[in-house]
């Protein structure tokens, strides 16, 4: 089986690992990730963890407000305070005094961590000279220099509602499948109970596309305005459902962001079948979403099989299936490669 590999050792993926990968127990990795942000559009490298505490806490209030369960565990003191705080049970400088004592316990230490060791790059140190206080580096302040800086920003938002959503759907417990839905571009997630906005589509999938093209690796962009905006593709069209009305069509398995030019450019796709080997791609990343233990994983399982064995064999079926409907005496579809080939 072809593996999902990276062969961009670059900032924003390195980033990208901390914010996919990193281990999710409780929210701080995101909030601390935004704060950053926060900061570099400041133009501030050295900051206190007074100032670091303000914005973060805030950005776990906000998120407290819409989503009470804000980790894996049943208490939190920090947490505890922050609610007491979004109640009106204790005032601001309260609420900044426990951030400072609990709310940096693990997470400064920890950001770093993917799968049990340090990555290669690091966005911030802990300043020796400068007790209570982190210097933000260089690769950190290039990288808001690149063109995937705006996605990350958002990824790293919609990442943190799509792990919002698995804790207080209880996955292990309680399944929650996510659809699409194509008129907004959203996420939707739906469980015995309800149906429940999670996320946009874009930044939910850019992360794992690592900001390209899923079908020619050009730059794309997930920011609403932008020239370069991505487009939610159908890897398998519509028409499949004419051979099986059973395959889930707006599924994340068949879902992929693409440039408008492959999209619906002269030399677009439109409703044309891909070829073999993109349907290899189409499998490579879906088996990083699952392996990568995305809170999407369980929806990926459910609709198309709970071995490797039977997700390949579902992705050929479907497009056998589709071969026969669409691509009937024709050439598959595969565009000019138009960039670094990242999966």
């Amino acid at each position: 089986m072809s593996r999902f590999y990276e062969i961009e050792p670059i900032a924003e993926n390195y980033w990208r690992a901390i914010i996919l990968f990193g281990r999710n127990s409780a929210s701080y990795k995101f909030a601390l990730a935004k704060t950053l942000f926060d900061f570099h559009s400041l133009g501030k490298t050295l900051i206190t963890l007074e100032e670091l505490a303000v914005p973060y806490a805030s950005h776990l209030c906000e998120h407290l407000k819409i989503h009470p369960k804000q980790g894996t565990s049943e208490q939190s003191t920090f947490l505890d305070k922050l609610r007491a705080f979004n109640s009106g049970e204790i005032e601001k400088n309260e609420m900044i005094s426990h951030t400072l004592r609990y709310g940096f316990v693990d997470v400064l230490d920890a950001f770093h961590n993917v799968h049990g060791k340090e990555i290669g790059v690091r966005f911030f140190i802990k300043e020796r000279n400068k007790k209570n206080a982190i210097q933000l580096t260089d690769d950190f302040m290039l990288l808001g220099e690149r063109q995937q800086f705006a996605n990350l920003a958002e990824e790293t938002e919609s990442r943190w509602r799509l792990v919002e959503s698995a804790w207080e759907n209880s996955l292990s417990r309680n399944l929650m499948l996510v659809e699409y839905e194509e008129k907004d571009n959203l996420l939707i997630g739906i469980n015995t109970i309800q149906c429940s906005t999670v996320t946009s589509a874009r930044p939910a999938l850019n992360g794992y596309q690592k900001g390209r093209c899923f079908y020619c690796f050009r730059e794309i962009s997930i920011m609403l305005g932008s020239e370069e905006i991505a487009e939610v593709d159908h890897f398998f069209p519509h028409i499949l459902k004419q051979c099986d009305s059973r395959k889930p069509i707006d599924s994340i398995a068949n879902l992929v962001l693409a440039c408008r030019e492959c999209n619906r450019g002269v030399n677009g796709k439109f409703d044309r079948l891909p070829s073999i080997e993109l349907l290899e791609r189409l499998f490579n990343r879906n088996e990083y979403l699952i392996t990568s233990h995305h809170p999407l994983r369980e929806t990926l399982i459910s609709q198309t099989g709970s071995t490797i064995e039977k997700r390949q064999t579902y992705l050929q079926k479907a497009y056998n299936c589709s071969t026969l409907h669409v691509g009937a005496g024709g050439r598959k579809w595969q565009p000019k490669q138009q960039g670094v080939a990242t999966f």
